[in-house]
């Protein structure tokens, strides 16, 4: 999980308590608030009930004058439609009711009934089937269900008592109403009916008495600019008329006519109702503006705890994400910088450390300060703490890189100067031997001083290993490009079982340029070095070249048990990328093939071979390649063209002692050495030939042989050679069958004749041969024959013999 995650996931469990405990701090507020919203609702639907209960007190009147003949059918027709009006304006007001107490509620229900019925009631009214006395029941009963609603809501949750004592005596004001209207029905009753009867006569004067405790009720609940209100509205002329006229039919006896006129007694209790309805309209206006004034002050109380809440939590969100991006950002900065330099600025820094010569002089310390502090998030906090360490890791894996450098640039030295002096100890004994040999003529020894000659070529080339991994080339340079067959053959010269060597199909008008001629040469020995040594001893290698495109390709196949493809990976990663170091001693041929082809382009891989053994590839770049270079050497056998194939393996017949050979009078020539075409190699192997196959030794000089580690060359005889000698005449073969390793065997050939190698251009005079030597004395065909017999089996002792020289250690096995 990342650092961002975690921070939000850190602020995120504090502010979850947080918000929490304000909720439940705000929620006393809000619930004041939404209970003073919905009073106020209340509040405004019992006006609509103190308004539609008016309407029905007047229905009620004109529905008496109609069925007691006081009245008219067009009176009650108006009065129906003024209740019906109110009726519609109280069911909006108290539709979107919520959380109505108990008995409002169920008052509430009572009179949804009764407007469902009132179509009913009032039908009976305009047939005048229906009874006074019935009349009045009906519309007694959802009056004071109307009535009951305004004092239930009183009872409401969150009511302040002071407004629920004011709602109770807007309720006892509309109840005293309700009394002063039925007194007005009951009169009428009486009137109809011709006097009071007893029952009439005592709600007459109940009315009066419930009029008198409603008001009393009113005048002890509300304030007492109530009672002034009431007071002052009741002191005027139509009320004092209404009192009188009550005062007056109130003195009337039960069983006698009431004197007042129906018509004049109807017009003052309206009058009344009228002023009734005025004080209860501003006492129910006062209600709801109080309440209206508490739900305001309690919604922006919770409102403003609401806003200080929120914009305290959002004051700690920004402060957190103020404070959490800074450290995101410095962290950020310290991964990148920790990834810059992971990835690509100490790589770059040990890279340039690995190059020769990288330290200029400076010390380990210069060096890591030269670098730098690849991380600026500094400070006094833990992370500045921790950039300031990974500067310090920096700097000392810097420094230790310096200091491995310097170890390096050391031990290179001593490699080189190990190897410069080894090559010229080898060069002591190679001179040493020239003089030996130039003169022996017993074969036992020539075959010792031989296999010494064999040796020494192959300590030189592990010198030169020694070179090329101190950081120094070859410094041997051809005045003239060389053909690929040549190189191939100069290279298998530096093997210790040359003689397994095969040269298969070679295209011709191939060569490599002449400041490459050596290095190439050193690639393919160790190639072929490691596929002779990592296969079985009775087959042979074979190699191949041909074009392709701009490039040319050499192929080394070998019939080993071959190797897995994880480690096959390896060795051609390593081959991609030559080590910086010195390396493996025992990976040594790997590392130097890797230099030196990285040197000058050249790609070397290894393949998988269709059968058992390995392939080595080796892809030689346009700017290696001397193209169309014309040999003046018979083409091998085994070419044929553009056909990639080579040759059968063939045994090879060294000349026994006793085996006779036509040379000519007067040579004085070692073969191995001395038909050398290029490099420290011998002539040891001719074009189209295996290494070590019978052939004609062409007479002559002793050929040129190179040097040291400096590039310094040794001339090596005298004379010129005579060119080769065939010794046979056989067309060319046809495909035979195709070998174990899946390759096309042709049928044999006669051994060609060695090709002839001339003195090399440039060549250093070994130390030791300034004089000019003297002439060779002439041996007879037998000495010669002694002479080559004794060549073979020194090559046999110094590979085969008990006596022969430990394995290398310059070449990886890759085979295995």
């Amino acid at each position: 999980m990342k650092i961002n995650r975690r921070l939000v996931l850190l602020v995120t469990a504090p502010l979850t308590v947080a918000v929490a405990f304000s909720v439940l701090a705000l929620a006393p507020a809000t619930n004041q608030a939404l209970q003073a919203d919905r009073l106020t609702s209340m509040v405004e639907a019992a006006d609509g009930a103190s308004e539609l209960a008016n309407r029905l007190q007047r229905e009620r009147a004109a529905a008496t004058a109609l069925i007691s003949e006081q009245g008219d059918a067009e009176a009650f027709r108006l009065r129906t439609n003024a209740t019906d009006k109110s009726i519609a304006g109280f069911r909006s007001r108290t539709k979107g009711l919520s959380s109505v107490p108990g008995s409002a509620q169920g008052a509430l229900d009572r009179i949804e009934r009764f407007v469902e019925e009132m179509p009913g009631l009032r039908a009976q009214v305009r047939s005048g089937s229906s009874t006074v006395s019935a009349l009045a029941f009906g519309y007694r009963i959802v009056i004071a269900d109307l009535n009951s609603y305004r004092d239930g809501i009183a009872q409401a949750d969150g009511v302040d008592a002071d407004i629920a004592d004011r709602i109770r005596a807007a309720a006892a004001l509309s109840e005293a109403a309700e009394h002063t209207a039925q007194q007005q029905v009951t009169v009428m009753r009486a009137q109809a009916a011709g006097g009071f009867t007893t029952a009439s006569q005592r709600t007459f004067d109940a009315g009066r008495m419930g009029y008198t405790e409603s008001t009393g009720v009113m005048f002890d609940l509300g304030p007492g600019e109530w009672r002034t209100w009431l007071e002052r509205t009741l002191s005027g002329a139509k009320a004092l008329e209404a009192r009188r006229l009550e005062d007056e039919i109130g003195r009337t006896g039960t069983g006698k006519d009431i004197t007042v006129a129906p018509e004049e007694w109807q017009k003052a209790a309206n009058d009344r109702q009228e002023l009734l309805r005025s004080v209860e309209k501003r006492v129910d206006a006062a209600v709801l503006s109080q309440v209206s004034d508490a739900r305001t002050t309690l919604i922006w109380t919770a409102g403003a705890e609401v806003v200080l809440v929120v914009l305290t939590l959002v004051g700690v969100v920004v402060v957190a994400i103020r404070l959490g991006r800074v450290m995101i950002r410095r962290l950020r900065d310290l991964r990148n910088a920790a990834h810059e330099v992971a990835h690509s600025g100490l790589p770059a820094v040990m890279n340039e450390l690995s190059q020769p010569g990288a330290l200029r002089g400076a010390t380990p310390e210069e060096v890591a300060r030269r670098t730098g502090d690849p991380v600026r998030t500094t400070g006094e906090d833990e992370i500045g703490e921790v950039g300031e360490a990974f500067n310090a890791v920096h700097h000392e894996a810097v420094r230790l890189a310096a200091q491995q450098a310097y170890v390096h640039e050391q031990l290179a030295e001593t490699l080189v100067g190990v190897a410069r002096r080894g090559a010229r100890l080898t060069a002591v004994m190679v001179s040493e031997l020239d003089t030996v040999q130039r003169d022996e003529a017993d074969p036992v020894r020539m075959k010792t001083l031989f296999a010494l000659d064999h040796l020494a070529i192959r300590m030189e080339r592990n010198t030169n290993n020694l070179l090329v991994l101190g950081g120094y080339g070859n410094a041997r340079v051809r005045s003239a490009d060389v053909g690929c067959s040549t190189v191939i053959v100069a290279a298998a010269q530096q093997i210790e079982r040359f003689d397994r060597v095969s040269l298969g199909a070679i295209e011709s008008g191939i060569g490599v340029t002449a400041r490459a001629v050596h290095d190439v040469a050193h690639i393919l020995a160790e190639l072929l070095d490691n596929a002779t040594r990592y296969s079985p001893p009775d087959k042979q290698v074979g190699v191949a070249v041909w074009r392709l495109w701009d490039r040319a390709v050499v192929q080394i196949v070998d019939e080993g048990v071959g190797i897995t493809a994880e480690r096959r990976a390896v060795h051609n990663a390593a081959l991609l990328e030559p080590q910086a170091g010195i390396g493996d001693v025992r990976s040594m041929g790997l590392h130097v093939v890797a230099r030196l082809a990285a040197r000058h382009g050249i790609v070397v891989e290894l393949r998988d071979s269709s059968g058992p053994g390995t392939i080595a590839e080796v892809t030689l770049p346009a700017k290696v390649l001397a193209l169309d270079l014309e040999e003046a050497r018979t083409p091998p056998p085994g070419a044929l063209g553009n056909d990639v194939g080579y040759e059968a393996p063939r045994p090879i017949t060294p000349p026994g002692p006793g085996g006779h050979r036509q040379q000519p009078a007067g040579a004085n020539a070692r073969p191995g050495r001395d038909s050398a075409p290029i490099g420290t190699g011998v002539g040891l192997v001719g074009a189209g030939a295996p290494v070590g196959g019978d052939r004609e030794t062409p007479p002559g000089h002793a050929g040129p042989r190179d040097g040291g580690p400096d590039g310094g060359t040794r001339e090596r005889g005298h004379g010129t050679t005579p060119a080769p000698h065939p010794v046979h005449d056989e067309p060319v073969s046809r495909v035979a069958g195709v070998s174990s390793s899946g390759l096309p065997v042709r049928q044999r050939r006669a051994p060609q004749q060695w090709p002839a190698a001339g003195k090399r251009e440039g060549a250093e005079q070994r130390p030791g041969t300034g004089a000019p030597r003297p002439s060779p004395r002439r041996r007879d065909s037998r000495q010669v024959s002694d002479v080559l017999a004794a060549y073979a089996q020194g090559i046999n002792r110094s590979t085969n013999h008990r006596g022969r020289s430990a394995p290398d250690d310059n070449t990886e096995r890759t085979e295995k």
